[in-house]
């Protein structure tokens, strides 16, 4: 430490002799001990320095760097080639490093897969998937598979369909055409947003009913950020388990992350020009999420027909179900009565 430093503080003092360095770095790697006065960890970044100490600053690797590094990280493999891989990308998994995830990403994962990938641009990344949601994926693998299919994504004809859970009772299939931006307030969330929004578009068709839920099917026909759990919500109908878009909305089911899953992925190979498509059957926690409310709902129907049967019962008497027997007889034998053969058979 300069003899000049006496009087002055730790972390002005480190700023000085480490500009490479943001002051707001150097502070915090005091306070975790990473520094030494004289073989003393010293923690406080307002310490006042005599001048002359020995100083030793622990190395620090860059985070950042750690965003190119291959890791052992297991995903599905479904379909690979030399140009293409597709994936079934579990949940929890994040595509992309970013802040508070420069590791463990399937960018990762991939490099350590596939080394080569570390010359393709975003270890040949053409789109992503939310962490929280699971499905296909594809990667490209030479720098003119991503190319081919980049162009592919923008002119829309990748195919992109999933499995949404909503909250709520949708009745009806329809389409989603309202353009998504950066929400105006909350800036880590998208929203729909008229004016200066990006043009995006969902398709929805109904699938199932259960008593509060309904699964759907939807197909993008643009790729937006959260474009189907913001468009959903937009709708009235937010996604079971969504903790940024579902507003308090439970409907009586507990997810631990959104109810949503890439299941299909169609596209034009890159090399051969073959349409290819791949299935990817929902994951074991949404398939076991799905299989309860099944459960429940056949439950719940049965016993609202053994209400509805008690009623008739009260309200008909004990001999309603008889009466209704008597009813269906009389009907078939006037219908009887009516037909031009009848007589002629009677008579032989």
């Amino acid at each position: 430490m300069p003899l000049d430093a006496g009087g002055r503080r730790l972390d002005q003092v480190l700023a000085e002799l480490l500009p490479q360095y943001s002051r707001n770095r150097l502070q915090t790697w005091i306070r975790e001990g990473r520094v030494s006065l004289n073989g003393q960890p010293v923690q406080e970044p307002k310490h006042k320095l005599l001048g002359g100490e020995f100083l030793n600053l622990e190395e620090v690797q860059d985070e950042k760097l750690a965003a190119e590094a291959p890791e052992d990280i297991p995903f599905p493999v479904v379909y690979e080639d030399e140009a293409i891989l597709i994936i079934n990308k579990p949940a929890g998994l994040v595509v992309h490093p970013g802040s508070g995830n420069w590791s463990g990403t399937l960018l990762n994962a991939l490099l350590h897969h596939t080394p080569q990938l570390a010359q393709v641009p975003r270890a040949g990344i053409v789109h992503r998937l939310d962490k929280d949601t699971s499905g296909l994926m594809v990667v490209a693998k030479t720098l003119e598979a991503q190319t081919d299919l980049v162009r592919q994504l923008q002119a829309r004809t990748v195919k992109r369909e999933y499995r949404a859970l909503l909250v709520g009772y949708l009745n009806r299939n329809g389409t989603v055409d309202a353009p998504i931006g950066r929400h105006p307030t909350q800036r880590t969330k998208m929203a729909v947003v008229q004016h200066n929004g990006r043009e995006a578009r969902t398709h929805y068709t109904v699938l199932e009913h259960f008593e509060r839920c309904t699964l759907v099917q939807c197909r993008l026909e643009t790729g937006r950020t959260h474009q189907i759990r913001v468009h959903m919500a937009a709708l009235g109908f937010p996604l079971v388990g969504d903790a940024v878009y579902n507003k308090g909305k439970t409907a009586g089911v507990r997810f631990p992350r959104q109810a949503l899953h890439a299941y299909r992925l169609g596209l034009i190979h890159p090399l051969t020009r073959e349409p290819m498509q791949w299935d990817a059957p929902v994951p074991d926690d949404m398939a076991a999420l799905l299989k309860t409310l099944r459960s429940e709902w056949d439950e719940i129907k049965t016993l609202r027909r053994q209400r509805q049967e008690e009623a008739w019962a009260e309200e008909w008497g004990d001999d309603w179900e008889d009466e209704e027997e008597v009813e269906v007889l009389e009907a078939e034998g006037a219908e009887l009565l009516e037909d031009e053969d009848f007589d002629d058979e009677a008579d032989e």
